[in-house]
C-alpha cells in the first residue's frame, strides 16, 4: 500500500524566557543573550505536525485531518496559545523553554493520541521566527 505524509499547520503566540535558576542574570545573559531577559519575550509560532501512514484504499486518505487538527488543538494549542511556556504549560514544567525542548515535549504529547487514531507521528517542526525553526523526528 502507498505511504503518504500529511502536515497540519497550527499557530500560537507564547512568551518564554531562557534561563537557568541557579545562574545570575549576568551568567544567563552570557549563555542566552536577549532571550534571558527577566521580563520574558514572545513569539508568534507556527507548528507543523507531520504524520505518515498507509493510504486507506476505500477512504483515499491516511487519517481524517479534522481529527488530527482537533487532537493538536486540544493537546497543544489550547495549552500554549497566549501563555507563558515557563509558567503555564504543564508539559514544559521544569524544562528549559528552548524551541528544541518544546518540539520534543510536543512530540511526547501527540505521539499516543495520534497513534490511537491510526496516524504515525513523523515530524514536529516549530517555526519560532522568520529565520529560525526546529525539526524533531523522535528518538
Amino acid at each position: 500500500m502507498p505511504i503518504a505524509y500529511l502536515t497540519r499547520r497550527e499557530r500560537f503566540s507564547a512568551a518564554h524566557r531562557l534561563y537557568k535558576q541557579e545562574l545570575t542574570d549576568e551568567e544567563n545573559f552570557r549563555l542566552f543573550g536577549q532571550c534571558s531577559h527577566p521580563n520574558w519575550h514572545g513569539h508568534n509560532y507556527e507548528l507543523f505536525v507531520t504524520i505518515k501512514g498507509e493510504v486507506n484504499q476505500v477512504l483515499g486518505y491516511v487519517v481524517n485531518l479534522k481529527v488530527v487538527s482537533q487532537i493538536i488543538k486540544e493537546r497543544i494549542i489550547s495549552k500554549l496559545d497566549h501563555k507563558n511556556v515557563n509558567i503555564d504549560v504543564d508539559f514544559m514544567k521544569g524544562v528549559l523553554a528552548t524551541t528544541e525542548n518544546l518540539a520534543i515535549a510536543i512530540w511526547k504529547e501527540l505521539e499516543k493520541p495520534l497513534s490511537d487514531v491510526g496516524a504515525q507521528l513523523h515530524c514536529i517542526k516549530i517555526k519560532e521566527t522568520e529565520n529560525n525553526f526546529v525539526e524533531y523526528y523522535g528518538d
